[in-house]
């Protein structure tokens, strides 16, 4: 009789592989039941989940599933088992809510504490709720916290009401709220302040989601009537600037100055998003009118435009003490203050002192000011074995790791940032070293961010894929910095990265974009799934910023903000230069916040490439140029307007 063999090491090996996929498959199915409120398959999928890897989540998900009948005994047992975790971390968030909704405020205060990330707005509504029913004054707080009325949700709507009823926030502070939730386009915290107010919540509703209608009406007699209205001028002036200040001109005799003001600052916030050339005017027309935040750094923007040095110092002196330390309005006050001068005085020169330290857009500008350029420090000590082992066997990294693999980014950046978080310089620049070896280069970059004293700028700006990209841009005599500037900033490396938007891949290309670029070198056998090739995305990519460079009279500014925003919007935005303009102040007002920072991002993402890839300091000012032209502006137009004019 034989003996029956073993099975054998590949065949289990398959087996394992096979179940762990099964695994998988149900832990990515319990997740899908969760976020559709379906309790009943959740504990089916849960219950196959007994040895799973990640036993925190699949616990987490199973109180998930029942949040609102679980008891805050269940809910302390997960947080002790789990104690430290980013996950209990998110149950902690999970369950203030549900306490701040609950009124529970003894439990709240206990809990609110010990949440680490302190991340979630609605989260910090309920703690002033909770201190505001112990009597505390807590509307300072309240004035810095409440500024973007889409995420107030039921926690900052109740804090509002209860400042309000305490009197705690001023008529002035609940009207404040009423054009903020108007220029957020946010009905439903517009509706419930107007209703405090002793307004319609019908015609509020009315004034964000149905202007027009809420213009052709008129302003009406009350005050309530009257700041409904400049809510629908500023929501109708984004369809049409032209029927919302008729409407404004029409109603001007039964407003007050003030809120004439408000209603030419509503036309004015709109008109500056498409750098219209009567949006100086506009603003002008505003004076006296209570700002929004959004509305005093426009009002700045469109005075740098200008060149209008008195209404930018004036204006960045009036924002609030939060905004005027952000670094780019240090810097533009200083620029403002030597503008006026002459020359940089001591003060302006201490103020670009006081960010100079920055490897920020504006830090480094400010640097410049003060003689300091672009460099690359030395990488220091690289980690030892014993410091990598450390950080493999590191139980959060591993679990980021693991969700990474199953195409969980979201769960895996939470894991792995909160781990890093923890981590001293040298921990830092071995799990940076650990994240290049596993081919997580988003999250080596995040991490090497994170150190002050020592980094290694190789992880901050890697050049993967370099074997193609040296040939694919040396072909095109296109800077290499330039493209690993922008690839950096589009998809942080990340090879199979899909925005909304339904871009693909490491530059992150449009498949219609893709398409028209494949036609124009020839790539005839170009199909969509090809973008999330390494080579042909960098083909493509890199042929199109070219093509894009071209059109752009060879302005990497103005070619990388069209990558991002559309070459049509490029060209319309030129369209209102009548000469040309610093590039600074360019880039500080192109209308969309998101192309704003990209540019800003991708040049000095491109700076510090040149410095590593040439061993020497460089400028980011020289990068930028110093002018931004109309389209058709000779040479010497521009350096009679750049060199005369200075």
């Amino acid at each position: 009789m034989v003996a029956a063999c073993a099975a054998s090491p590949l065949a289990w090996s398959q087996d394992n592989a096979s179940n762990s996929r099964k695994e998988d498959d149900a832990f990515l199915l319990l997740r899908d039941a969760v976020r559709r409120d379906d309790a009943a398959k959740a504990e089916f999928y849960a219950a196959r989940l007994a040895d799973y890897p990640i036993p925190s989540y699949v616990d987490y998900y199973r109180l998930k599933a029942r949040f609102r009948d679980v008891s805050n005994a269940e809910v302390r047992a997960f947080l002790k088992t789990y104690d430290g975790s980013a996950i209990a971390d998110r149950m902690r968030n999970d369950w203030l809510l549900e306490l701040g909704r609950k009124r529970e405020w003894a439990t709240f205060d206990e809990v609110f504490p010990q949440f680490v990330l302190q991340d979630d707005t609605q989260v910090k509504c309920y703690n002033l709720l909770s201190r505001l029913t112990k009597g505390q004054n807590v509307a300072a707080e309240a004035r810095v916290l409440l500024i973007y009325p889409p995420s107030y949700g039921e926690g900052c709507g109740a804090l509002i009401a209860s400042l309000a009823q305490t009197g705690q926030f001023t008529q002035e502070d609940l009207w404040h709220q009423v054009r903020l939730a108007g220029e957020t386009n946010a009905t439903g915290p517009a509706k419930r302040t107007i209703i405090l107010l002793n307004g319609s919540d019908v015609k509020m509703g009315q004034a964000v989601d149905l202007p027009t209608l809420a213009l052709a009406k008129g302003p009406g007699v009350t005050r309530a009537d009257h700041e409904t209205f400049l809510v629908a001028v500023g929501r109708g002036a984004r369809s049409s600037m032209k029927i919302a200040k008729m409407a404004l001109e029409k109603a001007e005799p039964k407003l007050t100055p003030q809120e004439r003001a408000i209603g030419w600052a509503n036309l004015a916030l709109v008109a500056g998003y498409s750098v219209a050339p009567e949006t100086a005017q506009y603003w002008a027309k505003s004076a006296g009118a209570p700002l929004t935040n959004d509305q005093m750094q426009w009002k700045t923007r469109i005075a740098l435009r200008e060149r209008d040095w008195k209404t930018v110092k004036a204006t960045i002196a009036g924002m609030p003490q939060h905004l005027r330390r952000d670094p780019a309005w240090v810097y533009w006050s200083a620029r403002a203050t030597a503008a006026e001068a002459g020359h940089n005085t001591p003060e302006v020169l201490a103020a670009y002192r006081s960010i100079a330290d920055q490897s920020s857009y504006y830090g480094i500008l400010a640097g410049e000011e003060v003689g300091q350029l672009v460099t690359i420090p030395p990488p220091g000590v690289a980690p030892t074995p014993a410091e990598m082992a450390a950080i493999a066997a590191n139980p959060g990294l591993q679990r980021a790791l693991k969700f990474f693999d199953m195409r969980l980014r979201f769960e895996g950046t939470r894991e792995w940032n909160w781990e890093t978080r923890r981590l001293n310089e040298r921990e830092l620049i071995a799990a940076a070293e650990f994240a290049r070896e596993k081919h997580v280069l988003d999250r080596m970059v995040y991490t090497s961010e994170k150190t002050r004293v020592q980094a290694d700028y190789t992880h901050r700006y890697p050049v993967p894929h370099d074997d193609i990209m040296q040939p694919t841009t040396s072909t095109l005599g296109l800077d290499r910095a330039w493209v690993y500037g922008l690839i950096r900033q589009e998809s942080r490396f990340i090879m199979d990265a899909q925005s909304s938007a339904g871009a693909s891949g490491l530059m992150q290309v449009m498949p219609s974009t893709g398409r028209w670029v494949a036609r124009k070198i020839g790539l005839s056998d170009f199909v969509h799934g090809m973008l999330t090739d390494v080579k042909t995305n960098i083909l493509l990519g890199a042929n199109y910023m070219n093509m894009v460079l071209g059109s752009m009279d060879g302005s990497q500014v103005l070619a990388t903000a069209a990558y991002n925003a559309g070459p049509g919007r490029l060209r319309s935005w030129r369209t209102q230069l009548s000469k040309p303009m610093d590039s600074t102040i360019f880039i500080e007002s192109i209308p969309f916040f998101e192309t704003r920072g990209y540019v800003k991002n991708v040049m000095v993402n491109a700076t510090y490439y040149a410095a590593l890839f040439e061993g020497k300091p460089q400028s980011l000012k020289a990068r930028l140029g110093p002018t931004v032209t109309p389209k058709g502006y000779t040479e010497q137009e521009q350096q009679e307007a750049t060199y005369g004019g200075r």
